[in-house]
């Protein structure tokens, strides 16, 4: 069976990187080599020649009964995700050679809120049941990627500072997960890698701009433009951050009136338990609780619901009118609510969006997330592959 480990290796010189980009990328999806060449941004003719080559050398195969499809011949390798939210964790396995309908999971009932010491041995063996479950050993591993709750560095990714908690100095989830497995970890912010799962996994390949907001404890999103996950500095993509209500309430950023202070998981529930004190003894007390709720018919809760659903509509506008995006996946826990809160989100968008932008005949769409709750592990476990180009040479 093959073994890939040496062929992931740090590669030298242009072939080298060329036939290492394109091994990466068919580990991530297997596809055309039209598409592959679109993914990877290399010539078709050049892509065509490697995946030659690599038949020749049994590493592709074409997939039975879709003989344009390069699929990876069977190996050993298993490629690990980690989503490490403030209260949960979810953890992604997949043998590279398998589609992402066969990507298998576990959950962890407790995130980084706990600190990462206490929460590490938890996540090992949630790492170590999700990696059995592909019917290979941990030794098998061959990438780790991390998403994380919090602006992270590209260019060191590490905590971009000031550190915010749950986080501390010197924390890094992807190297002490990375050095248990022995392999290389990345870390980036969950939303952008939302965003990359979506991007990857979730449309046709062909969507230019995706943003995937993520609603739960905070209000995120990640841009993915072109298959390239837009970072900045590390602070792309904040939405939680633009200021909705000047005269609001104060932030953990430092701002005041952030969209988060007011659709944030923490403000919604306490909306609903301060309309509701005193009049019922079984007050929500999570954002679950709270969207259960409302889809079960409580008028409070429904309200709180179908307002954060208009406000962050207003938001998305903003963000319409800015960078024109062909597609908008609403993911992470307040996804749960569906219509209650999609609904209310695209009349906003209407009436705040540029016509051109959101309107019926500019092919925008938005969308719940098809990939829920999984879509920034997948999107972790896309990282953990493609950084393994970081440290080739392009020099002969």
């Amino acid at each position: 069976m093959l073994e890939l480990r040496d062929r992931l290796r740090a590669a030298r010189g242009t072939k080298a990187i060329n036939f290492k980009h394109v091994l990466l990328s068919v580990m991530i999806k297997s596809d055309s080599q039209a598409d592959l060449a679109r993914r990877t941004g290399l010539a078709q003719s050049t892509v065509s020649n490697i995946v030659r080559e690599l038949q020749t050398a049994r590493v592709f195969v074409s997939e039975p009964g879709r003989g344009t499809r390069v699929c990876l011949a069977p190996t050993r390798n298993v490629a690990v995700g980690v989503h490490l939210g403030f209260n949960q964790a979810t953890v992604v396995a997949r043998r590279v050679d398998r589609p992402v309908t066969e990507t298998h999971w576990e959950h962890v009932g407790s995130g980084a809120n706990r600190g990462l010491g206490e929460i590490m041995p938890s996540l090992k063996q949630a790492v170590r049941e999700a990696v059995a479950k592909t019917g290979r050993e941990l030794e098998d591993v061959v990438s780790l990627g991390v998403a994380v709750p919090r602006m992270v560095d590209p260019r060191t990714g590490k905590f971009r500072t000031p550190v915010l908690p749950p986080w501390s100095e010197g924390d890094a989830p992807s190297d002490d997960l990375g050095e248990w497995l022995r392999v290389q970890g990345a870390l980036d912010n969950d939303a952008n890698l939302g965003a990359l799962a979506e991007q990857t996994y979730g449309t046709d390949g062909h969507c230019e701009i995706v943003v995937y907001v993520k609603g739960s404890t905070g209000i995120g999103a990640g841009l993915v433009i072109s298959s390239n996950p837009i970072r900045g500095h590390g602070m792309a993509g904040e939405i939680g951050h633009l200021v909705l209500d000047p005269h609001g309430m104060v932030c953990r950023c430092g701002g005041r009136g952030c969209l988060e202070t007011i659709i944030g998981a923490d403000a919604l529930v306490r909306q609903a338990r301060e309309a509701l004190a005193g009049s019922v003894a079984d007050v929500p007390y999570s954002l679950a609780s709270l969207i259960e709720r409302a889809q079960s018919g409580d008028a409070v809760c429904e309200r709180v619901v179908r307002d954060a659903g208009r406000v962050l509509g207003q938001a998305l506008a903003l963000v319409c009118n800015l960078l024109n995006p062909d597609l908008i996946v609403l993911g992470g826990q307040l996804a749960a609510a569906q219509n209650l809160v999609l609904e209310p989100c695209r009349e906003s968008l209407a009436r705040f969006g540029l016509r051109g932008a959101v309107g019926p005949h500019s092919e925008f769409a938005l969308k719940l997330s098809s990939m829920n709750p999984l879509s920034e592990a997948q999107g972790a476990l896309v990282l953990g592959l493609t950084s393994l180009r970081r440290t080739d040479v392009d020099k002969e």
